[in-house]
C-alpha cells in the first residue's frame, strides 16, 4: 500500500505519518513510498493505540487542570475579575481572556445556553468564572449603549440646543421599564385612564406604544417598554429617546433579571430615574426587601440615606399615581436646562414602530426629538429619500397638521417602510438625496437573508457537527419581528444550532409553505395567520406552523424542540487512585490485581484510569472490589484490597490506577 493512502485512512498527513512511525515501532526509512501488506493492520492498530493514550492523557490533564483552578479559588489565590451585574458571553470571554468557545462550553456544562450576546448575571457569571479558575467580584458599570450614526448626529444637534438662545422647553419623555409582568402596562393604564392591557395578548405589552398625558397643565409622553428578556433591543431604544425614566419593581417579586437589565440600560444612557414600586397592595407585597434588593443595585432609597427616590404605587388599586406624577415633574424641572429643544429647525427624531399596512402602506411612529414635522415634509434616513408626509396621526388618533419636539406621531407618505431605531430626519435638499429602494425595505421585510444551504431538520449538522433547526418567521410589524430575530439569535452552543432560513412581515403565504417543506423548517408566525389555502398545503405537506400571539411562546417552543436534538453530557467525577501491589490472575475481561489506596476512595463500577510512569496507557472498568473475604462498595485511603479490572490493557505490578465516574447528564437550557 502506498504511504498516501494509508495517510488518507488515518486521516493524516503523509509527513506526519512518516515521523511517527518510528515511534511506534515501524522504521521504514525516509523516502519509502510503499509499506508491506502485512504491516499495514499493524500500523493501523498501533496508531489508534497511540491516538486513544493521547486522548487520554489529555481527558486526564483536563479534569486536573480543573480540580487545581477549583482548589486556587477556594483557597482565594486565583485570579480577580470585576463583572457588572450582567454582561454578556463576548465581553465575559474578554474579561477572563479566554477563547468565547471555551466560555460558552463552560456555560453549556453548567446547563446555561447562551450565545455570543445574550447577557449572563453576576451569580451564574460567577459560577462560571470559578469553575474557570477566577474569583468574580462585582463590578458597578453599566455597558455602554450602542449608538449608531444617525443616532450620533441627532445627539449632537439636541447638545447644541442645551445651549443657544432660541430653544424652548418641550414636554420630557419618559421611558417606563422593568421586568415583565411587574405591571409597567397597567400603571400607564391608569395614568391615560384607558385600557391598553386588554387588548394585549397574554396581558404582556408586544409592541413599543407611545401616549400623552397632561398633567397640571403640563404634558407628558411615556413610552411604554416591553419588560420580556425577548425585546431587549426595542427597551435599548426606547432608552435613547427618553429624558426621564420609570423603574418598575413589583412589591411582591423584587428585582429579577431583566429588572437589573434595565438599570444598566438606564445608568448607561445617564437617565434621571423614579423607581415605582408597584403592586403594593398584594398581601406577599416586601417593600423592605425590595428595597435591600435595589440598594444591592447600587440604588439606595432615599429613606434609607441615599438618592434614589421610591413611590409606592398600585396600579390596580389606583394608589399614589399622583404622587408619581408630581415627582416626575420635580424630576423635569430638576433636568429643565436639557429638556429643550428648537421647533423651528427641520425636524428630527427616532422611528420606535413600523410596519406595512395592508390599506396605508408603510407606516411608522416616531417620537420626534428636535424641530417641527409638517404635512408634505421630505422623509429621510441614512442620506436616502424614503418619502413625504402624507399624513399624521396622534397617539388617540387624531389628525394633526404638525407635530413638535417630544410628540409621537404615525407618519404616513413613506414609499419604503423605515427599520425601527432609524434617526428621521427632514432634509434641506431633497432633491439631492437618493431614493431608498427596494433594498433598504429588505430590512424591514426580512427577504436579504443569505443562506448557504436548506437542510433538513432532525439529522443534518453543520461543518461543526452542530444538529440544526430550520425555522421561518412571520411577524405582524417590524418591532416585533426584529425582537423575535434577536431573541433566535441569541440561542447557540456547540452542539445544537438555530437557523433562520426566512424572516419577513405579513400572512403565511403557499410559497412560505413549500419553501417550509424543501427545508424541513416549523414556520412561526407572530400575530399573523396562514391563508386558508397555505393551511391546507401545509396539513397535506405536513409542514409544523406554530401560530402565537405571545412572544416568548415562540421562545419557549424553539427551547422545548432543541432540548430534544441536544445531545447528553458526559460528567467526570473523581475517586481515587490506587497502586498495583500484586497481580492474581487473568480473566475472561481482564484481570484481577490486588492495589493499596493511596488518595481519595475506590469504588465499583467505576472507570479506571492506567498509568504507567506517569503516562496513560489504557483505561477499563472496575466491576468489583473485594476487601479480606468480603465483596464491598468502596475502600478507603491507606486499605488494601483486591480489584476486578475489566480492560484490554495489561497492568502491571507498580502502576497506578486512577479511578473516576462518568455519568451522562441531560444538558438544561436556561430560558
Amino acid at each position: 500500500m502506498n504511504i498516501s493512502e494509508l495517510a488518507r485512512r488515518l486521516r493524516v498527513s503523509t509527513d506526519e505519518l512518516r515521523s511517527k512511525l518510528p515511534e511506534l515501532g515501524f522504521d521504514i526509512g525516509g523516502k519509502a513510498i510503499k509499506l508491506p501488506d502485512r504491516d499495514v493492520g499493524k500500523i493501523m492498530a498501533a496508531w489508534n493505540e497511540m491516538k486513544k493514550r493521547q486522548y487520554l492523557q489529555k481527558k486526564m490533564e483536563d479534569q486536573k487542570a480543573r480540580a487545581e483552578r477549583k482548589l486556587k479559588v477556594v483557597e482565594g489565590t486565583a485570579e480577580h475579575v470585576f463583572i457588572p451585574s450582567t454582561i454578556s458571553v463576548r465581553d465575559f470571554a474578554a474579561k477572563l481572556n479566554l477563547p468565547v468557545q471555551k466560555v460558552m462550553q463552560e456555560l453549556m456544562r453548567n446547563g446555561i445556553l447562551a450565545a455570543l450576546n445574550q447577557h449572563v448575571d453576576f451569580e451564574s457569571a460567577a459560577i462560571i468564572a470559578g469553575d474557570l479558575g477566577f474569583i468574580a467580584e462585582p463590578e458597578d458599570v453599566a455597558a455602554a449603549v450602542d449608538l449608531g450614526a444617525g443616532a450620533d448626529r441627532l445627539e449632537r444637534v439636541r447638545e447644541e440646543e442645551r445651549t443657544d438662545d432660541v430653544s424652548v422647553a418641550r414636554p420630557p419623555v419618559i421611558v417606563v421599564m422593568g421586568h415583565v409582568d411587574h405591571g409597567k402596562t397597567s400603571l400607564l393604564d391608569v395614568i391615560r385612564s384607558t385600557n391598553v392591557v386588554a387588548g394585549e395578548s397574554g396581558g404582556i405589552t408586544q409592541h413599543i406604544g407611545a401616549y400623552q398625558v397632561v398633567r397640571n397643565g403640563r404634558t407628558l409622553t411615556f413610552i411604554d417598554t416591553p419588560g420580556h428578556e425577548a425585546f431587549t433591543v426595542m427597551r435599548s431604544r426606547g432608552a435613547k429617546v427618553a429624558d426621564l425614566a420609570i423603574l418598575v419593581v413589583a412589591a411582591d417579586d423584587g428585582v429579577q433579571p431583566q429588572t437589573k437589565e434595565a438599570i444598566d440600560i438606564i445608568k448607561a444612557a445617564k437617565l434621571p430615574f423614579v423607581v415605582a414600586i408597584n403592586k403594593i397592595d398584594k398581601e406577599n407585597a416586601n417593600l423592605e426587601l425590595v428595597k435591600s434588593q435595589l440598594a444591592e443595585q447600587g440604588l439606595v432609597p432615599e429613606d434609607w440615606g441615599g438618592n434614589t427616590v421610591c413611590v409606592k404605587v398600585s396600579a390596580k388599586q389606583k394608589l399614589h399615581i399622583e404622587d408619581l406624577l408630581d415627582v416626575l415633574l420635580l424630576k423635569a424641572d430638576l433636568e429643565k436646562s436639557s429638556i429643550v429643544a428648537n421647533p423651528n429647525r427641520r425636524a428630527m427624531g427616532t422611528i420606535i414602530e413600523s410596519r406595512v399596512d395592508k390599506g396605508q402602506g408603510p407606516v411608522a411612529t416616531i417620537i420626534v426629538q428636535t424641530g417641527t414635522l409638517k404635512a408634505k415634509d421630505f422623509l429621510s434616513v441614512a442620506g436616502q429619500l424614503y418619502g413625504r408626509v402624507r399624513a399624521l396621526t396622534a397617539f388617540d388618533g387624531k389628525i394633526l397638521k404638525e407635530a413638535g419636539p417630544s410628540t409621537p406621531v404615525k407618519i404616513l407618505g413613506f414609499k419604503v417602510p423605515p427599520a425601527v431605531g432609524d434617526i428621521l430626519e427632514v432634509p434641506e435638499n431633497p432633491d439631492e438625496l437618493e431614493s431608498a429602494t427596494e433594498q433598504a425595505s429588505k430590512r424591514v421585510s426580512g427577504s436579504d437573508i443569505g443562506t448557504k444551504h436548506i437542510t433538513t431538520t432532525d439529522e443534518t449538522t453543520d461543518g461543526d457537527d452542530k444538529v440544526i433547526l430550520n425555522i421561518m418567521i412571520k411577524a405582524d410589524v417590524l418591532g416585533s419581528l426584529e425582537a423575535l430575530v434577536g431573541m433566535v439569535e441569541k440561542i447557540d452552543n456547540p452542539h445544537v444550532a438555530v437557523r433562520i432560513i426566512s424572516k419577513g412581515l405579513g400572512n403565511i403565504s403557499e410559497a412560505d409553505v413549500d419553501r417550509a417543506e424543501a427545508a424541513k423548517a416549523v414556520i412561526y408566525a407572530f400575530s399573523v395567520r396562514a391563508f386558508p389555502s397555505a393551511a391546507e398545503l401545509a396539513r397535506t405537506k405536513d409542514v409544523d406552523i406554530s401560530e402565537q400571539t405571545v412572544i416568548y411562546r415562540i421562545y419557549e417552543d424553539i427551547i422545548e424542540r432543541l432540548k430534544k436534538l441536544l445531545p447528553s453530557e458526559k460528567v467526570y467525577t473523581d475517586l481515587g487512585t490506587g497502586e498495583v501491589l500484586a497481580l492474581f490472575k487473568k480473566t475472561d475481561k481482564g484481570q484481577i490485581v490486588g492495589v493499596k489506596v493511596k488518595k481519595g476512595k475506590l469504588m465499583s463500577n467505576s472507570v479506571a484510569r492506567v498509568l504507567r510512569a506517569g503516562q496513560v496507557v489504557g483505561e477499563g472498568r472496575i466491576e468489583a472490589i473485594q476487601s479480606g473475604k468480603s465483596t464491598v462498595k468502596d475502600v478507603l485511603m491507606g486499605q488494601e484490597c483486591g480489584l476486578s479490572f475489566a480492560g484490554k490493557v495489561r497492568i502491571e505490578v507498580g502502576d497506578m490506577l486512577e479511578l473516576y465516574q462518568e455519568e451522562l447528564h441531560a444538558r438544561a437550557f436556561a430560558v
